[in-house]
């Protein structure tokens, strides 16, 4: 360091001479950063407005979607239960729609109705049983002076109000719209939407732009022969109050939201007819369109973003605070610059140095600490399950041995994650260059810590080296199947499975050990899962849970950033 100081004073500094020069680039510079960053504030307020305008055209074109869905599910329930019936008498149909209308989700339509498709020849007939069933003056109008073989007339609406009770009688088919709609319907057996259609709403009070929902209602014919149309019901819909439905002020937070009727036989804008708006027309650049199909009919919502001013409060405020700054750093410059440098320097270094001595030092307790209880645990385990001092030692070698290669593993990937295919293949090696030993391995890619490995690796010892002596591997005939896979997002399940060996007791094998401590009370506490080891009479079982952890959760050495 000393050394490096005494360098700097032997030559003096470019910006040294040029004393008037260097302020002025500086401050020339620092306002090209503010001007670059008043930009960049533009454009992420830009960007961003755009986004929220998007995301608010995806929250209203989605609720117009889940309206839409719930309420043709009505009109399908309602279709499912009128199929069923000789007759759609006024009491079933008031009692039936009304029990819809209890959860109160039916918003933005002005409910529910009935019509009849019948031939035009029945027209007395018809309208003389409904005056009978107690509906006055009904009276089958219609819209056009056209005359159609069939006739879809209006015979009950809910709620009954006073709009409602003006178009009993009116008869749908007459209406071009309405009659598209109807025959789409009855072609595809689904609900169907018309187009922008003029909804009456009582003498004086004009027309408003809505559509109408038609779902067909068909009866199978007596002799099978097929399903024969006999009425639809239907939803009509303000487009008004079903866009205000959906929408609210917050969520607007000034935008325009305009709801489209697309004609498909015309393109363009020309296709376009106005629906309803939430606000008044606005001149802005920024508009999002999501098409949207109601009913088998496609409509087109528009949003439209608030005007902004020019220039935002917060790049107004960083263009004086650039100003400020720029003017500072001409008396600063000279007086800061080099001071800080190399004090920077010099605190980096000995922060990085005694950085990587603390990690050390951690992560050697860390790893010694581990491994010794891992140690103690194996030999207070073998004591209790050996008989004679040599059974002893030869199980404690195998052990140490299995803890060994796992460890040997880790410090190839330097204490990080270790893939369970190299855990098993580690542990089971021994048992593998026997050609008279079947065995069957496989799985995903898995990545496991260093702690879970180690409690795996004693695990596949004790099952292999058990398999060895008493199990499928102690036969040529017996096949070991070792298998992985995920079973959630951080957990792995690791399946031992023998085939083939000599049959088992399971009373006797867990008096004579099979490692069973070992691996249901040391490997299942350390994994925080627990084992599942079957002694079926076919072979042994044994099911792992094994934890999946991010690097972070479990690395002890962590790299600094320089300072």
């Amino acid at each position: 360091m000393e050394k490096l100081l005494a360098q700097k004073k032997l030559t003096p500094r470019w910006y040294e001479r040029f004393p008037r020069g260097v302020p002025v680039g500086i401050f020339t510079l620092t306002m090209a950063v503010t001007v670059l960053s008043v930009f960049a504030i533009e454009r992420a307020e830009h960007e961003r407005k755009t986004a929220q305008t998007q995301q608010v055209a995806q929250e209203i074109a989605s609720g117009i979607e889940r309206q839409s869905n719930v309420n043709v599910a009505y009109l399908r329930s309602s279709a499912a239960l009128f199929a069923t019936q000789q007759m759609v008498e006024g009491p079933l149909f008031r009692t039936f729609v009304r029990q819809l209308h209890l959860d109160g989700r039916y918003v933005g339509s002005d409910g529910i109705g009935w019509a009849m498709k019948f031939r035009r020849a029945d027209v007395p007939v018809v309208e003389a049983i409904m005056r009978s069933g107690g509906v006055k003056d009904f009276t089958i109008t219609s819209a056009s002076d056209r005359r159609q073989s069939s006739v879809v007339p209006i015979m009950f609406v809910e709620p009954a109000s006073e709009r409602d009770k003006q178009v009993i009688g009116f008869d749908m088919f007459s209406n071009d719209r309405m009659r598209a709609a109807m025959q789409a319907a009855e072609r595809s057996g689904q609900p169907t939407a018309t187009g922008r259609v003029d909804l009456k709403y009582g003498p004086g009070a004009g027309s408003q732009p809505g559509f109408l929902v038609y779902m067909p209602v068909f009866s199978i014919s007596p002799e099978g022969a097929g399903r024969n149309l006999r009425g639809y019901v239907y939803s009509s819909f303000n487009a008004q109050r079903f866009l205000e439905s959906v929408t609210n002020a917050g969520q607007l937070e000034g935008a325009v939201v305009r709801l489209f009727d697309q004609d498909p036989g015309q393109p363009g804008k020309a296709a376009r007819r106005l629906m309803a708006q939430t606000a008044p027309d606005q001149v802005s650049n920024r508009r999002v369109t999501r098409d949207i199909e109601i009913a088998a009919h496609r409509f087109l919502l528009e949003v439209e973003a608030p005007a902004t001013p020019m220039l935002s409060s917060m790049s107004a405020l960083t263009l004086l605070f650039g100003l400020l700054v720029a003017t500072l750093l001409l008396v600063l410059a000279r007086l800061l610059t080099q001071q800080a440098v190399e004090d920077r320097i010099a605190l980096s270094w000995f922060e990085q140095q005694s950085s990587i001595r603390n990690s050390l030092t951690r992560e050697l307790n860390h790893r010694v600490k581990n491994t010794l209880a891992n140690v103690l645990s194996i030999i207070s385990l073998t004591r209790r399950r050996s008989d004679s001092v040599p059974d002893f030692a030869d199980s404690l070698e195998g052990r140490i041995r299995a803890l060994s290669a796992t460890h040997d593993l880790l410090t190839q990937s330097d204490w990080g994650t270790t893939p369970v295919a190299a855990v098993v293949h580690a542990e089971i090696a021994p048992y593998a260059q026997d050609e008279h030993r079947h065995l069957d391995i496989g799985g995903p890619d898995v990545e496991l810590a260093p702690n879970d490995a180690l409690s795996l690796g004693l695990a596949i010892h004790e099952l292999a080296t058990n398999a060895a002596k008493y199990g499928a591997l102690s036969v040529e005939s017996g096949c070991v199947k070792i298998s992985w896979e995920m079973a959630g997002e951080d957990v792995a399940r690791i399946e031992w499975a023998e085939l083939g060996g000599p049959p088992i007791n399971p009373e006797a094998r867990r008096k004579r050990g099979f490692g069973t401590e070992l691996i249901e009370k040391i490997v299942a506490h350390e994994l925080r899962h627990p084992v599942d080891l079957k002694f079926a009479p076919e072979g042994v079982r044994c099911t792992l849970l094994i934890p999946v952890r991010r690097r972070a959760d479990f690395a002890i050495r962590q790299g600094r950033p320089a300072a």
